[in-house]
């Protein structure tokens, strides 16, 4: 189990670049009139090398008007175009072929006379069929996954759970923890993304990874009494409020469908409520198997774990602050 640990310890330590981790393509295709429509699309870049030259796939009855408008970055490709359609696109297939090494998108398709439809397209099924009649849980299922996606793929934010399962140790405290964190996001991701407050991103990103840089220093002395260890809630509370923002960042990078803003915003954090709790269980388990395995074996295992806790999170906030 040591082993296992300490091969775990050197998977974060290598794997610093994996923070914040869901930044899928964004696809946007809105209707203008019965004939025209206006496309957008978002390509975030695994480095400034990467390929530049991915446009999403229309239906055959439509045609793009022009040339797209691309604005470059170091990181990322951002087009608008103009389409004419000739006719109704229900029926009709829309994708981004090249999604094998980039993860997920999404497809938001908003007609004129029909409600916003929202897709998840992925490298196994990278198209989407528009559909005549959309369901009423479209929308909700499809935020909801990316919801979960965001904890169990966004490496801060499952990095931050995890460390405070570590830190809390007991199913009771960890729930109250957990329930405080939970609670707290949510006011923040709500004000956020309706409008009534935020803060910038960069900051926020960089005081989430102090945030774990912060637990992993509270693991490493053990028993000794802390604010942290007597109230963990209270922190997990405080430390909450920040990480509603970087969820927020993250919404927003996605976008959220007119008309429907409720019910993706609720959905969303769902989906993070959801796989926040597969986490905690999953951390909570492995402690039980130490404790039974091996008597004595939790603390040199809690000391190993928030070494390379501390490291991969101070890693990032010197990225994030120099970056």
């Amino acid at each position: 189990m040591i082993r296992w640990l300490l091969a775990l310890a050197v998977l974060f330590i290598a794997s610093p670049a994996l923070a914040d981790e869901l930044r899928p393509v964004s696809i946007q295709l809105e209707q203008v009139d019965e004939e025209r429509w206006n496309l957008g699309w978002r390509q975030p870049l695994s480095s400034p090398q990467a390929d530049r030259t991915a446009r999403p796939d229309l239906p055959e009855i439509c045609e793009v008007s022009g040339e797209p408008v691309l604005d470059n970055s170091a990181l990322a490709v951002v087009g608008r175009a103009q389409v004419t359609c000739e006719g109704d696109i229900a029926g009709s297939r829309i994708g981004w072929p090249a999604l094998s090494g980039q993860g997920d998108a999404i497809l938001r398709v908003a007609p004129l006379d029909r409600p916003v439809q929202v897709y998840r397209l992925t490298a196994q099924e990278p198209y989407a069929e528009v559909e005549a009649r959309p369901s009423s849980m479209q929308v909700w299922r499809g935020y909801f996954v990316i919801g979960v996606e965001h904890i169990l793929a966004g490496w801060d934010h499952l990095l931050f759970v995890i460390a405070l399962v570590l830190l809390v140790g007991r199913t009771w405290p960890v729930v109250k923890a957990a329930t405080a964190f939970t609670v707290a996001h949510s006011i923040t991701l709500a004000a956020t993304t309706l409008g009534v407050t935020g803060l910038p991103q960069r900051p926020v990103e960089a005081l989430i990874a102090l945030s774990i840089v912060f637990l992993a220093v509270e693991i490493a002395r053990g028993t000794k009494d802390t604010i942290t260890r007597r109230l963990p809630w209270l922190v997990a509370f405080a430390f909450g409020l920040l990480h509603g923002f970087g969820f927020a960042g993250a919404l927003r990078e996605i976008g959220l469908p007119e008309g429907e803003v409720p019910a993706a915003l609720v959905s969303f954090n769902l989906g993070v409520e959801a796989g926040q709790l597969l986490v905690i269980a999953a951390v909570l388990a492995g402690l039980e198997v130490i404790r039974r395995v091996r008597a004595g074996a939790e603390a040199p295992a809690l000391r190993i774990a928030s070494y390379a806790i501390g490291i991969t999170g101070a890693y990032w906030l010197v990225d994030r602050v120099i970056g």
